[in-house]
């Protein structure tokens, strides 16, 4: 399958492309063209905007070069910026910025404000790639099936393809959450600049504070609270850190107040356990208390529960699809802009041509130019 810098390559490729025949087909279809109020409660300026709406198209907004310019039939999509929503056949997206949703199809529902925001999402009707949002240059820029998930700031989930449900909230939050496309990266929450931004197939995990968890790769089921919190730490799973030595200042929170417990006493004894600290690694112990034995209390038994992992039937045909499309759409802009440019180099040749020859008539011409006579005065 592609790399996803070979599809971002292919995708500039494709907008440069539509630039060029903008400008070979910029005049409008409709004369002379409306000023932007269309029926069913449909706007659009620029472009080709909304250029193959059908009647049944209603309460559309188009805004800018070829924004929504694939929808027939779709409603309540709102597309502002160069090429926003310009293969959108869905109802109800809402895209703000230069090629935002650019490639989406069918895709339903989702926002995405920011340039090359979700760029790559193209839903199906089932719900993948829809209920999306996204808030920021580049934010779910990869995302082409996963749905439920919200990106706020810059390259947010950046890399996230098909898993679902999580939030990234801060600047390069999740940034390679789902990198490999296996949807496994699940009901993750990142808040912080940074956050998480290391997680790939890890599920269930929430991050808060700039920087924290840098080393979680795919473990599972971990609660990270504090800036750079578990910088010291391994991938792992089912951990609680909250401002602990793992930050990597070698110090973690001095002091640690939570209300609530000390103004509510228990006996000691019964199904009460002593909460006490090892100073060494800030890991809790407990204290059995005087009514119990010495022995340390039987752990519940419970088993750990697994990641849940979403099918994404046929994603990568539908990807290599894509692809496909892409290379053959570059493949033809390329043979036409070689056709021109031999045209080009004809033409340049038939003017040397021709100067030479207006060259070599001047000569012919300074050569038969009678003498001047002189006369004499007499």
């Amino acid at each position: 399958m592609y790399s996803l810098i070979r599809l971002k390559t292919l995708a500039s490729c494709v907008l440069l492309c539509l630039a060029f025949l903008a400008r070979a087909h910029a005049a409008p279809d409709i004369v002379p063209p409306p000023d932007g109020c269309y029926p069913g409660f449909t706007t659009a300026e620029g472009c080709q905007a909304l250029k193959n709406a059908s009647g049944n198209a209603t309460a559309n907004t188009a805004l800018g070069w070829r924004a929504l310019y694939s929808v027939t039939d779709g409603s309540f999509n709102v597309g502002v910026g160069a090429g926003a929503l310009v293969l959108d056949r869905a109802d109800a997206n809402t895209a703000v910025g230069t090629a935002a949703l650019l490639l989406n199809k069918f895709g339903g529902r989702n926002t995405a404000v920011g340039a090359a925001a979700m760029v790559y999402t193209d839903g199906d009707m089932d719900g993948q790639g829809s209920f999306d949002g996204a808030f920021g240059a580049f934010a779910l820029n990869a995302n082409v099936t996963g749905f439920s998930n919200n990106a706020v700031g810059d390259s947010a989930l950046f890399r996230n393809q098909s898993a679902a449900a999580n939030t990234a909230v801060g600047d390069l939050a999740l940034e390679n959450n789902d990198a490999t496309n296996d949807g496994a990266a699940n009901n993750n929450v990142a808040v912080g600049a940074s956050a998480l931004n290391a997680n790939v197939n890890g599920s269930e995990n929430t991050g808060v504070g700039a920087g924290v968890g840098p080393n979680l790769a795919n473990g599972f089921n971990n609660t990270y609270v504090g800036n750079f919190v578990g910088t010291d730490a391994d991938d792992e799973d089912g951990y609680i850190r909250i401002g602990d030595i793992s930050n990597g200042n070698g110090a973690g929170s001095l002091q640690c107040y939570i209300g609530g417990i000390w103004n509510n006493p228990q006996p000691v004894g019964g199904s009460v356990v002593v909460v006490t600290l090892d100073l060494d690694n800030d890991h809790l112990g407990y204290d059995a208390g005087a009514a119990r034995s010495d022995s340390a209390p039987a752990a519940p038994s419970r088993s750990i529960p697994q990641p849940r992992v979403r099918p994404q039937p046929g994603n990568h045909a539908m990807l290599n699809q894509k692809v496909e499309q892409l290379q053959a759409t570059v493949t033809q802009q390329q043979a036409t802009v070689a056709q021109q440019q031999k045209q080009i180099e004809t033409l340049t040749a038939q003017l040397r041509e021709q100067a030479a020859q207006i060259q070599k008539v001047s000569a012919q011409v300074e050569l038969i130019k009678p003498a001047p006579r002189v006369v004499e005065n007499r």
